[in-house]
């Protein structure tokens, strides 16, 4: 067995919570070389993370990356106090409720080593708020990814009130060197920044279909392809930009703002909510996409990969 790696200074890292987030950022640890921990008291979680880590092999070799003997530096420690008392790196992924990642993290930060960096996946509580529990709240940060870890590039980086810069920087460059594409928010918002557009977009999705307007998978062919390859190379903000032609988004703003503020306002009005004629709806709208979800994920997966590696290919200059 070769030695470890090590990414931006860290080499062990316990990951806490062996769900699927918690799965897949074991994967990817893994795949770079770390040694890792997983600490789940729930029965039967060497056998379950295993399982969901071979299923990352096709995703991971698309990208490139070695998946020879993948979980040589892999082992499991139920008791949390144990298993954090090594790491270099905690990524805990546990339940979204406040008193459990208190718990947690009170007892991580009394058997962590003192330079022990501290990420949380959380999908939307700030890190100012689970940092109460810390004597030291300058050393947790969120490191919210975008699911699934090993695949989509996204890390969220949200410091909390107070979070110290040192913390912030050793979790940008710990993540950049994973491969992945880190973003430090400048203020802690609900839900974040990704999620937050998910869910704006995903309003109208619902209302559209619950309306009549499309099926579910009428409306999926239109964002695959339209908006979705255009903001796979270019985000709304340079699309609009462009679509101002030689004025930028000055002049897309002046000349097609109008029109989109009046479309806010429709939607403002529009009450869209998951009431049970709603949800009738989309269930039996969701079973004519055919595919069981594991030859669907396969699919999408695949077509992820090949995504990026396109654009790994495609010089900056000549995106958009």
């Amino acid at each position: 067995m070769t030695e470890p790696t090590e990414a931006a200074g860290i080499r062990r890292v316990t990951v806490v919570g062996a769900g699927v987030i918690g799965a897949s950022w074991s994967a990817l640890f893994l795949a770079h070389g770390l040694e890792v921990t997983v600490s789940d008291p729930q029965p039967g979680v060497d056998t379950h993370v295993r399982e969901l880590i071979d299923g990352t092999l096709p995703v991971l070799e698309g990208l490139g990356l070695p998946t020879a003997d993948l979980t040589e530096r892999l082992r499991f420690e139920p008791d949390l106090a144990t298993a954090v008392r090594e790491a270099d790196l905690v990524q805990e992924n546990g339940p979204e409720r406040l008193e459990v990642k208190h718990q947690m993290w009170r007892t991580i930060e009394e058997n962590a080593p003192a330079a022990a960096l501290f990420a949380t996946s959380t999908s939307g509580i700030p890190a100012t708020d689970i940092a109460t529990a810390l004597d030291s709240p300058e050393r947790l940060v969120v490191g919210h990814p975008f699911n699934p870890p090993h695949l989509v590039p996204l890390v969220e980086i949200v410091p909390g009130e107070r979070t110290s810069e040192e913390t912030v920087e050793r979790a940008r460059a710990f993540y950049t060197a994973l491969g992945k594409s880190p973003q430090v928010l400048r203020k802690e918002v609900p839900g974040f920044v990704a999620n937050r557009l998910q869910s704006a977009l995903f309003r109208e999705c619902v209302h559209l279909v619950a309306e009549g307007v499309v099926t579910e998978q009428e409306l999926d062919a239109i964002v695959t392809s339209s908006i979705g390859l255009r903001w796979a190379v270019a985000g709304p903000f340079q699309t609009f930009h462009l679509g101002g032609g030689e004025g930028g988004l000055p002049h897309f703003v002046t000349h097609l703002g109008p029109g989109m503020e009046k479309r806010w306002d429709q939607m403002a009005r529009e009450h869209v909510a998951f009431d049970d004629a709603t949800v009738s709806t989309l269930n039996e709208q969701a079973r004519d996409f055919g595919a069981g979800i594991d030859q669907l994920a396969a699919e999408r997966d695949r077509r992820q990969v090949a995504l990026m590696r396109a654009l790994a290919e495609t010089p900056d200059a000549q995106r958009g």
